[in-house]
Order: C-alpha cells, then structure tokens, then sequence
C-alpha cells in the first residue's frame, strides 16, 4: 500500500510538472516565428485565496440585482493580497463590476453573468471612445490604473447590448424590423433607424463625429445619456491582464477595449454580437504594449480584431502606439473586418505579426483604414498564413481615403458622382502613412475583390509586399497611389476585369504573376506611374500590358 502511494504521489507530482511545463512550453510557442524583438508578456499569477459571491449574498436566478455581492466579493479577495473570485453556474444579474488589482474573476462552467438594463446603474465617466477623449456611461466590466487582473473560466458574460443600440432598418429583415418596433422606442425622420429612447435619438441627432456628441456640457450629455452607450470591457492604463476562457457576447457598443494598458494576453474567448449590431466590435486594441491574441473565435457585427491608437488630435496629443502584438490562430465568422487596422491610428502602430488565421464570410479579409487628418505611422506589419472564404467586398484593402471615394470608375459610375480630390496637400503631422508590410501566404476563395491598395497623392503606400497568394475573385488587385508594391507568385481567378491595375504609382514589381485568361490585357496601367516593372516571363506577349493615356513606353521596364 504505501509503495502504490508513493507511487500514486509521484504520479501526480510527475502530471502536475508535465502540465506546468506544457503550458510554459505552449506558450512560449506562441513567439516562434516573430520577425522583430520584443519582450516575453508578463503573465499574471494569483495566490490560493478564493471568495464565492454566493458567500456575499449574490442569488442566481436572472432577477436579483446583484452589484453589491460582486463588489464586495472582489474588494476582499483584493484587500487580502488576492486571488479568485467565484461566480458559480446561475444566472447573475448585475450593475457595473469593477476589478481591481491583484483579482481573478472566475466564472464556472454554466455561470452567466447578465448586465443590468437599468441606465441609472452606469453614470457618466470621463474615457475614452472611437479615440476621442470623451464622457461615456461607466462600462458593465471595468478597470483603471490596476495590475494582476484576469478574467477567465468557461462561463458567459453578456451586456444586454439590446437596450442600448440603435438599430438601421437596412440591417434586418422586414420580420426582424417589425418585431423591433413593437418593443417601443422611436424613430429617426426617415424612419429607417430605431432608437431604445427619445434621449437616445437626441444624442444620436447632437453628433456629428460618428458616435461622440459635440457638446461638452455635463448637463446637456446627461440628457443624452441613453445615447452615450459604454464599451462592455474597458481595462484602461493597466498591466498584466489576463482574459482567458468566457463567452463574451452582446455589447451596448464595442465587445473588449484594452486601452493604454501593457503585458495583455487574450486567448480562448468565444466573442459574439448580433451581426446588425452597429460599432458591435469584437475586439479594440488600443494604444497597448507587449500583446498576445491567440486562439479565439469571434462571430460580430463591426470589425472582428481591430487595432487602433486614438483619432486626430486627441491621438496624436496622446503619442501612444499599439506595438509589440502577436495574433495567431484565430477563426473570425461574421464582421467588417477579419483584422483590422484604423481608423483611429493617430498614435501609431507598429511591430505586429498575424498569422494561422481563418476569415469565414467576414465583408473585407485584411482591412487597413485612415484618412487625411490623422496623422500616425503605422509599419513593421507581417501577415502570414490566412485562410478567407466567401469575402463579399476586398480580400485585402488599403484605403487611406477611408470615407472616399475611388478613382478607378466601374461602369455604373459617372465621373460626377465619384470624383475625389486629388490635388496634392502639404504633409504635415496630420497626414498618415502606412508603410512597411509584409503579407505572405494568402489564400481567399470566392471574393468580391482580390485586392485593393490605395495611399495618398501626397502620402503613398510605401514597401508593401504580397507573396505567395491565391486570390479568386469577380475582380482583380487595384493599387493607386502606391509606392515600392511588390507582388510575388500572386495568382488572381475568377475575374472578367482586369486581374491588376496600377494607378498613379512608382517603383512597382511584378513577378511570376499569373491569371486566368479572359479575353483582356493582364494588366492596365494609368495615370502618372512609371518605374513599373513586369516579369518577362508573365508579359511575353506585349497585348497583356494595356497603357492609359500619358502613359510613356518606358514606364514600364520587362525583365
């Protein structure tokens, strides 16, 4: 008997190590590969101690409010040096939870935590949104200047995002629509947007930046206050952060808001909202240090993995890049974006790898946005190894136009209508660039657009490279404005259009292109490019290259 405990103990004591080094070893993977240095994530750890809320009178049964049992749960696991707070399988309604350092939210198999619909739970803070400092409502889960949190367990936290959104009628069915209206709220003018309240639509009419009013008046914002909807997950100027394991799902607006905050691990979550959901983004990275984003799937109604560092001023007052940011393996279902970058990029962003990656349906793949008055650089980007399907507009678009318009006209364009300024303007602090991104192994199959790669007159799109690509699509790759674009063993299928076109750019290469026949040239080539040059294997026959207007025969260099 006591050989068999021995035996039993190292047994255990074996399994306990084993899994421990697994685990340092899994993660430590997670940095293989990685095409610049940066630090290994400070990860979080909590001692032993652990509270249930239930110990502090929390009831599960989805009606009683229970803000004070959260609260006083994590202010004594905090206050004894921390650990674990418990939220067991139930039904948790609750106001605002706000963590604090040193604490573990743990939420059991079965636990789900339901955020009160009460707007009077959630007053008026001073942050930041859409990368404007501004007043929103306090957000359901929330966390300011602490360090040592996480989140984590196999439970599920929703915002109850319904009543707060607005909703746009083009977004649902006529169904959908009609079973809207009968829960009350208003409507705009047009009848095309419903609003939970009048002083929803009141703030909704007092902005003209998107979703942040332009009054700073206290009082009037409290007016408004419906309109002011939170983010569900703001960890603000915060360090060590792990959220590891929930369903996060139904936000008033974007899902998780990490904000100024260093050494964040995101992994494992499930993160959902309603696709019609508007600003229903899953994850916003913001002007964050030393990130890890692995093995997650999101299913959302705005963009699914999104990196930002402020807007205009406040962004650039602020000088705070996202940098130093590994995503892998992630699977994104539903969203604007697979991963995203901007617009709200003033402060820069830098050093990022992606890879493993899967974009089911998502409407744009690869999705890189800003605009004049931005300012901010963002480079030193590697993307590799994404897989797309059924991408209904770009499988990969750069547009730092965003909110313009193009000037490559489809047949059902009129000049008139599409027109863009192009006039040159001085670069300043406001004028953004994006250069120096490598994409590498990029599959999509049944897309709207292969590619789309615009900069500016004033600004191009610098150093970008695309090798090793499969891209079938109606349309091929559109590059304006750009300047270095190197595209290497790149195959467009399924277009009737033009499978390249290059508009007003310089020292472009072009290797080992191939295409399917269609009946047009290879490649067009307009405006004020030159420095072009075509791989002489691909464009033997010189019918393939299609020159615009101005176009001189030795902008284009056959080697």
């Amino acid at each position: 008997m006591k050989q068999y405990f021995l035996k039993s103990f190292f047994s255990i004591l074996f399994l306990v190590y084993w899994t421990g080094a697994f685990s340092q070893e899994s993660i430590k993977s997670i940095y293989e590969g990685i095409e610049f240095d940066m630090p290994m994530v400070q990860e979080t750890s909590f001692p032993a101690f652990e509270k249930n809320i239930i110990e502090f009178g929390a009831i599960g049964d989805g009606l009683t409010k229970n803000s004070q049992a959260f609260k006083a749960a994590i202010e004594e696991v905090n206050s004894k040096g921390g650990g674990k707070v418990t939220v067991p399988r139930g039904i948790w309604m609750t106001g605002p939870i706000t963590l604090l350092s040193n604490v573990n939210l743990h939420l059991e198999d079965g636990a789900l935590i339901i955020f009160s619909k009460d707007k009077d739970d959630y007053p008026l803070v001073e942050t930041s949104f859409e990368g404007l400092n501004t007043v929103r409502c306090l957000s359901p889960i929330n966390a300011f200047q602490v360090e040592n949190i996480a989140i984590t367990g196999k439970g599920t936290i929703d915002g109850s995002g319904e009543a707060w959104r607005f909703v746009k009628k083009s977004k649902m069915t006529d169904t959908q629509w009609k079973s809207l209206l009968k829960t009350g709220g208003v409507l705009d003018e047009k009848g095309q947007i419903w609003f939970p309240s009048q002083a929803s639509l009141d703030g909704y009419n007092a902005s003209s930046s998107f979703n942040v009013p332009d009054t700073k008046d206290r009082a009037e914002l409290e007016k408004m206050k419906d309109f002011l909807r939170p983010v569900m997950v703001s960890i603000r100027e915060s360090k060590r952060v792990l959220l590891d394991g929930p369903t996060f799902q139904n936000s008033p607006a974007w899902n998780i808001h990490p904000l100024m905050s260093e050494d964040v691990i995101i992994r494992n979550l499930n993160i959902r909202n309603p696709w019609y959901s508007q600003n229903g983004d899953g994850l916003d990275l913001e002007s964050c240090k030393n990130v890890l984003i692995y093995n997650n799937t999101f299913d959302v109604g705005d963009d699914a993995i999104c990196f930002k560092s402020g807007k205009d001023k406040d962004g650039r007052d602020r000088g705070v890049p996202t940098e130093n940011v590994i995503v892998k393996n992630n699977i994104v279902y539903h969203g604007h974006g697979g991963f995203t970058v901007g617009s709200e990029m003033s402060g820069g962003v830098r050093n990022v790898h992606v890879s493993e990656c899967t974009f089911i349906g998502t409407d744009v793949g690869l999705r890189f946005k800003s605009t004049r008055g931005r300012g901010g650089i963002v480079e030193n980007i590697w993307i590799s190894n994404i897989h797309m399907i059924d991408i209904p507009a770009e499988a990969i678009r750069f547009n730092l136009f965003y909110s313009g318009n193009s000037p490559i006209l489809e047949d059902d364009q009129s000049a008139e209508d599409e027109a863009r300024n192009e006039d040159l303007i001085p670069v300043t602090e406001e004028t953004p660039s994006f250069r120096n991104i490598s994409m590498k192994n990029i599959y999509a199959s049944g897309s709207g657009i292969s590619a789309f790669f615009m900069g500016l007159p004033e600004m191009k799109l610098q150093n970008v490279k695309l090798e090793n690509a499969v891209l079938d699509a109606k349309q091929g790759i559109t590059m304006i404005d750009a300047e270095g674009l190197e595209l290497i063993n790149v195959k467009v299928s399924g277009t009737n259009e033009f499978p390249l076109t290059i508009y007003n750019s310089q020292q472009v290469k072009v290797s080992n292109f191939s295409f399917e026949e269609n009946g047009k040239a290879a490649v067009r080539i307009l405006g004020n490019s030159k420095d072009i040059e075509l791989d002489k294997e691909d464009f033997k026959d010189p019918n393939k290259i299609s020159r615009g207007n101005g176009v001189s025969q030795d902008a284009v260099k056959i080697k």
